[in-house]
């Protein structure tokens, strides 16, 4: 839409507030709210002035006034809210230079996509997020306190319920790893996971398919369409909203945490990916898989940076409890055709070059998407300009590899703390094109190490009383 078509379309739905959105540097929306009348073609020149200082990872308070600007192709009713009510993504400007913001991570994943066509290797980026998650009825948790910290989740569902008293409890628990596929009764979120299917259809997101997914306790996958890098950061981020809206409104507790359970499968994002350029699809050809050379390349330019993309693809703590081995996590830097056990995995899509692509199995619904998926075509497109070999395919199933097989596949970082120090090393790649900057890179580095990294690390864990208290 164009700015006069959102306020006809306000008009015409009755419209009686709009929903200004951000996303904020770690990944999470923001919002404000004006009434319907400020709606003019002004706002989406001038925008709406706010405080970058209160914002994560954002300005300094001497200098923390900026200004959001509506983008109007994004908008789209507000299921969620008692009176009608528009939603508009937002890019933010300084209020000064009205230039955008270069912690903006929506800008970010701009500029990633104005460096490709400015390269002449492509015109078009596709990125198709899988983001599973979990769906729980009960949540809580504490890490306050000096003398205390615990966490407690629940669900119906839960295999560590089968022999509780439920008045009463009529079985049909989810197994440990066999929570793929079941039909109800054992499959207890059918009936949300259709009602967050329509949402997003209504939203206008298209949806492929929705399942229960691997893990116990409430696993879930919806599916959908692949879009362009950033509007579909723009989908994704709907997305998380109105599945965890959803789940609310039906009593229940949705969350992207990628291993919020010990002992069964996390929630992973893989991620497709493919170039195209004047309409036509770069990724076929006749090499392995039926990739081209160009897909190769990609390729061995996104296993060569893995280990720094792993800061902003898998960027929490928690990522690091999903990527270990024995848990479907692709923890092993390998390609292949097939084949789920490697990091990047080329789907069987049928004779048609239009379908053929990657899969990047590592990412996490943790991350920052617009950050993310720059983030991994900025490392495909090196390995395109530098010809990155990939190595040879891995057609086997890696984690039966002995230990000694197992030596020569290089692999994921174990910590987002190794993971920074390799961003920290490795991010030449990402400054081409002026897509981050170095003052981006350096502010991510210091808020995941001063506000996630040393919390942590200074608090005990429940485990560490187990281990240690007889001590």
């Amino acid at each position: 839409m164009t700015p006069k078509q959102v306020i006809e379309f306000a008009k015409k739905h009755d419209v009686k507030f709009v929903d200004l959105k951000f996303t904020d540097f770690p990944g999470i929306w923001q919002h404000t709210q004006i009434p319907v009348h400020r709606l003019d073609e002004g706002l989406f020149e001038d925008g709406l002035a706010f405080d970058g200082s209160s914002v994560r990872g954002w300005q300094p308070i001497n200098a923390s006034d900026m200004i959001m600007i509506p983008d109007p192709a994004t908008a789209h009713l507000d299921p969620f809210f008692a009176n009608q009510t528009i939603s508009l993504v937002c890019s933010v400007f300084d209020p000064i230079t009205k230039q955008p913001y270069s912690r903006d991570p929506r800008h970010i994943a701009k500029k990633a996509e104005a460096y490709v066509k400015q390269s002449g290797i492509a015109d078009t980026v596709f990125m198709g997020p899988e983001a599973e998650f979990f769906v729980f009825d009960d949540v809580r948790f504490d890490h306050s306190q000096p003398n205390a910290g615990f966490y407690f989740l629940d669900s119906a569902e839960g295999a560590w319920n089968s022999g509780r008293e439920e008045f009463p409890n009529l079985g049909y628990k989810t197994r440990h790893k066999e929570g793929y596929f079941p039909v109800p009764p054992t499959d207890t979120l059918a009936d949300l996971r259709q009602a967050m299917m329509l949402a997003l259809q209504e939203s206008g997101i298209e949806v492929e398919v929705g399942h229960h997914e691997v893990a116990t306790g409430g696993q879930c996958e919806i599916g959908m369409k692949f879009n362009t890098l950033t509007s579909c950061a723009d989908q994704l981020m709907w997305f998380k909203y109105i599945v965890k809206n959803i789940a609310r409104k039906h009593g229940k507790s949705a969350t992207f945490m990628p291993k919020p359970l010990f002992g069964d499968n996390g929630s992973g994002m893989h991620t497709h990916q493919s170039l195209w350029k004047e309409g036509k699809p770069l990724f076929a050809g006749s090499g392995y898989a039926g990739l081209s050379e160009m897909a190769l390349h990609y390729i061995g330019g996104v296993i060569k940076h893995s280990k720094a993309i792993a800061a902003l693809t898998n960027p929490t703590t928690n990522s690091y409890r999903r990527l270990v081995p024995g848990f479907e996590a692709p923890v092993n830097l390998a390609y292949s055709s097939r084949n789920r056990s490697a990091a990047i995995r080329i789907p069987i899509t049928g004779p048609s070059p239009k379908t053929r692509r990657i899969e990047v199995r590592f990412p996490d619904p943790s991350c920052n998407p617009y950050l993310a998926f720059a983030t991994m075509m900025m490392a495909g497109l090196d390995g395109i300009q530098n010809r990155i070999d990939p190595g040879d395919p891995l057609d086997k199933d890696i984690y039966a590899l002995s230990p000694e097989e197992l030596k020569e596949v290089p692999h994921m970082p174990g910590s987002l703390e190794e993971a920074l120090d390799c961003l920290e090393r490795d991010h030449e790649f990402l400054l081409r094109g002026d897509v981050f900057t170095k003052d981006a890179i350096a502010e991510w580095l210091d808020y995941k190490r001063t506000k996630e990294l040393n919390p942590i690390r200074m608090r005990p864990t429940p485990h560490e009383f187990f281990l240690y208290y007889d001590i």
